[in-house]
């Protein structure tokens, strides 16, 4: 009898298709029931045994048949359970970003992303533990405790999208929406094993996505392939007029682009990525990697993205000023928690000092210095010069090259507590993923071998801007070479 849970979403689509989603989401509900309490993946899942149809939101009881077919509104995903990040609204449902502040914070009204998951036939299952308001790279920060590696129990999952990686990798659902700020898609799921997609910035819609750094955030899948991730992010992809930032760009089929054929693709190897401090493991898989493109007809050229070393520097200026800027609005007025004391001015202090993390504590006061009259100018508007150059950089090496090639994380999954006392060592967990949000192109992670001690270890492909097919082409090309994707931790 086939494992349900082991189904990628393609072919859990094709069983629901025949069958309904019904024995599906079961199957996944009493393994969420098993497995939650060791990794702590989800801090909320339904329970419930039926599906999800478009436009309706509770589950529909009956023999699990397929969804009702429209003509004017097909239903790729019959059912099936997709699992959501904590900071993407769901209507009438608690989302809390992973905070003390939030508790309780029910959104009147569904994310875009939402929305276009509902219409495909998603039942929405899960919400996914994260690092308090995406700050952080191990899943460490939430306010209701650390998510952990399936692979080894007592390392971290990476973040801030952990318990969506997690969640994927230890098979407690199909795929997972996530959010990447600074690489909080892909570093997680380098260090789970598995696929995770950061779309061009403006590609999927932010509405209904609580805000980290406005010009950074981007909502993207997290899945056990590469095709499953090119079915999902075409079905978030697209324009909404509730986004300002949102682009008309034309969205194409990237399940069209998963060919095998990378013969004459350009892949550029930057050599400000290969650095010291970078773990020999992580460099040995990387490089064997490229030889694999060799092998199957691309041509490998080394490249130079000069401002690199200062991506860490600018993100952690233009970032946390964004930040400190979004999270004014939680002070216990409006939203969430709210301590009681004899005056209003205390009330604020009160509750943002009880609300909030100390990790969130550290970015706002110091988006706060760098956006403060004084420093402005030494500080922000520098970094968004910065920035310019970065981008400009992508620009120059994607005259020469199709896509770019490298590390996703320095190291693999370090052990929870590692890191946690020094905010500058996580910080620079980061290194690699980085400047793709700061230039706003198109980036994704794919697992591309093991440490000797049996962890994951990610790949990074980067593209021109709106170019996801032609990343998706060389994903799937490289995934099905090697078939790395096919082994699973042992739960």
């Amino acid at each position: 009898m086939t494992d349900l849970c082991s189904l990628t979403l393609k072919e859990a689509i094709e069983v629901a298709k025949k069958d309904g989603a019904k024995s599906i989401l079961e199957a996944f509900s009493k393994r969420a029931a098993v497995l939650n309490p060791k990794i702590n993946a989800f801090l909320r899942f339904e329970k419930g045994t039926g599906t999800v149809f478009p436009g309706t939101d509770s589950f529909s009881e009956g023999k699990g048949a397929c969804p009702p077919q429209r003509k004017t509104e097909p239903v790729p995903l019959y059912g099936v359970p997709v699992s959501i990040k904590d900071n993407i609204c769901i209507e009438d449902r608690e989302v809390t970003c992973a905070s003390r502040i939030l508790a309780k914070h029910v959104p009147p009204y569904n994310a875009t992303v939402i929305e276009k998951l509902k219409n495909a036939g998603a039942t929405i299952f899960s919400q996914c533990n994260m690092d308090e308001f995406a700050f952080g790279s191990s899943c460490e920060t939430s306010a209701f405790g650390p998510c952990r590696n399936p692979w080894d129990l007592e390392r971290v999952p990476g973040g801030s999208s952990g318990g969506s990686a997690a969640s994927v990798a230890a098979d407690m659902t199909l795929a997972a929406l996530g959010s990447d700020t600074g690489g909080s898609i892909r570093q997680p799921a380098a260090l789970c094993g598995v696929v995770g997609v950061k779309p061009t910035y403006g590609r999927v819609s932010r509405y209904g996505l609580i805000a980290f750094g406005s010009s950074f955030d981007q909502i993207g899948p997290l899945t056990k392939t590469v095709e499953d991730a090119a079915i999902l992010t075409n079905i978030i992809s697209g324009h909404d007029p509730k986004d300002s930032t949102s682009s008309p760009e034309k969205v194409p089929d990237f399940t069209q682009a998963l060919t095998r054929d990378v013969k004459g693709l350009k892949v550029g190897l930057p050599k400000e990525y290969f650095i010291e401090g970078i773990d020999p493991e992580i460099e040995k898989n990387v490089r064997q990697a490229a030889d694999i493109y060799r092998k199957l007809g691309a041509e490998i050229k080394t490249i130079s993205l000069p401002h690199t070393e200062y991506s860490v520097a600018v993100y952690y200026i233009v970032a946390v000023a964004e930040a400190s800027s979004n999270l004014g609005r939680f002070d216990g007025v409006e939203y969430g928690l709210r301590v009681p004391t004899k005056d209003l001015r205390e009330m604020y202090f009160e509750t943002r000092d009880q609300g909030f993390g100390q990790e969130a504590k550290r970015r706002i006061l110091l988006g706060t210095f760098v956006l403060s009259a004084g420093y402005y100018e030494a500080y922000y508007l520098k970094g968004q010069k910065v920035r310019t150059l970065i981008r400009q950089d992508f620009e120059k090496a994607f005259k020469e090259v199709d896509v770019i090639l490298s590390p996703t994380s320095p190291t693999a999954a370090f052990k929870i507590g590692e890191k946690a006392a020094d905010p500058i060592a996580m910080y620079l967990s980061d290194i690699f993923t980085i400047p793709a949000n700061l230039a706003g192109i198109p980036a994704m992670s794919v697992p591309c071998g093991f440490t000797s001690g049996g962890l994951p270890i990610g790949l990074q492909l980067m593209a021109r801007p709106f170019d996801e097919a032609t990343m998706f082409r060389a994903a799937y090309a490289f995934e099905q070479e090697t078939g790395i994707y096919k082994k699973k931790p042992k739960l």
